[in-house]
């Protein structure tokens, strides 16, 4: 069993708020956290029919079960609760009544503006990060950790990734997908799938998924909307400040998951990877993915973008804290080479920014002579 690193975020959340809500993708461990962190509040699935139908009846009557609060998951099945949940907080007024689970952002965000704000706090549970994956001292490969993804059931059960992520996506389209959208033809929406995870790391063409899919513009937006809202994808917007060049306002297609880009791009063994020529942009997807899963396990405050100027000159990563910002290069290449360092020296001399960082496989740690920090991926994941 992997200690979440969140915990203790989640158990200062429940003095500070009247409910909790932990949002994330399904199946990354929401229901096995609050369980485990608030082992003596009453459990209820609203997946379970029975307690989604008298939750929908008569709310009023469901809730009022619960005097002491409960663990409601998959709140988002009944959007009716919401005004009713407000109606217990403001009444009794207690911190930490009600811990909810959620993974639909997109019906969770409308209810709770509406009725909950100020009385909710919010975090995200992502699947494992590569700090509680290795805590327990096993070590993986950085092929291993990227082909078996980062789901904890694939962890705790050992299954095998190319089996389980493909009941996922069946799973995932048949039941989140089509909460939100109307979608009939559930065949051309994991095609749309395919064509996303195979345009991994690279920016955003509405266009050219409209023709490799046959969909119009608007649905490819609104798909992409829907992902994203799903914790199936990851938009990594473009850096605001031009630093007096004129930059790209698009944004760049990540996965949350490497293993589910895997399984949709056909990738059916470890040992395909160092084939692939997807290996460098699902290297890229994997260590930007951690860098979000280390902020919102650590209830930071970073921002994440990447930067490229119209000359082609970008830098992959930009760690926004607030007062400064740190450009990151990654590698999937085990020797370091000077080349590395060239859009960072750019950077640098556009900004003025004194730290910068390359992210590779190499055992080698050290600092250039232009202020360029050499690091090792697991040096990296487990400092950052």
């Amino acid at each position: 069993m992997f200690r979440r690193a969140l915990i203790s975020v989640l158990q200062e959340y429940a003095t500070e708020f009247r409910a909790v809500l932990l949002v994330g993708p399904r199946q990354s461990g929401k229901t096995t956290l609050v369980q485990k962190t608030f082992p003596d509040k009453p459990y209820v699935s609203l997946e379970n029919p029975d307690e989604r139908l008298l939750a929908e009846r008569d709310p009023r009557a469901f809730l009022g079960r619960f005097p002491g609060g409960a663990i409601l998951d998959e709140v988002q099945r009944v959007p009716e609760l919401f005004s009713y949940l407000q109606e217990i907080l403001d009444k009794k007024n207690q911190d930490g009544l009600f811990i909810l689970t959620g993974s639909n952002n997109i019906l969770l965000q409308e209810n709770i503006t509406q009725t909950l704000a100020g009385r909710l706090g919010i975090l995200d549970l992502y699947p494992l990060s590569f700090r509680e994956t290795t805590a327990t001292g096993k070590d993986y490969t950085l092929n291993e950790l990227i082909f078996k993804g980062s789901y904890p059931e694939v962890y705790h059960k050992n299954r095998k990734p190319e089996l389980w992520y493909n009941a996922y996506i069946r799973t995932y389209v048949e039941r989140d997908v089509r909460q939100i959208k109307n979608i009939e033809n559930t065949s051309l929406f994991i095609k749309f799938l395919k064509i996303c995870a195979g345009r991994t790391g690279q920016q955003i063409n509405i266009t050219d998924i409209s023709n490799a899919c046959g969909i119009d513009l608007k649905t490819v937006q609104s798909w992409l909307s829907v992902l994203e809202q799903t914790y199936i994808i990851r938009l990594l917007q473009p850096y605001y400040n031009n630093f007096n060049k004129r930059i790209l306002k698009t944004p760049k297609l990540y996965f949350v998951d490497t293993g589910l880009v895997c399984s949709l791009l056909g990738i059916r063994k470890i040992e395909e990877l160092d084939l692939s020529h997807f290996r460098g942009a699902l290297v890229e997807n994997y260590i930007i993915m951690e860098c979000v899963k280390n902020n919102a396990n650590q209830n930071a405050r970073r921002t994440f973008y990447y930067w490229r100027d119209n000359k082609g000159v970008e830098v992959d990563l930009i760690i926004d804290s607030g007062t400064s910002f740190l450009p990151v290069e990654i590698k999937s290449a085990e020797t370091f080479s000077n080349d590395f360092t060239k859009n960072l020296l750019k950077i640098k001399n556009y900004s003025g920014v004194k730290e910068a960082v390359i992210v590779y496989e190499g055992k080698m740690e050290f600092e250039t002579s232009d202020g360029i920090k050499v690091l090792n991926r697991v040096s990296f994941l487990k400092t950052f």
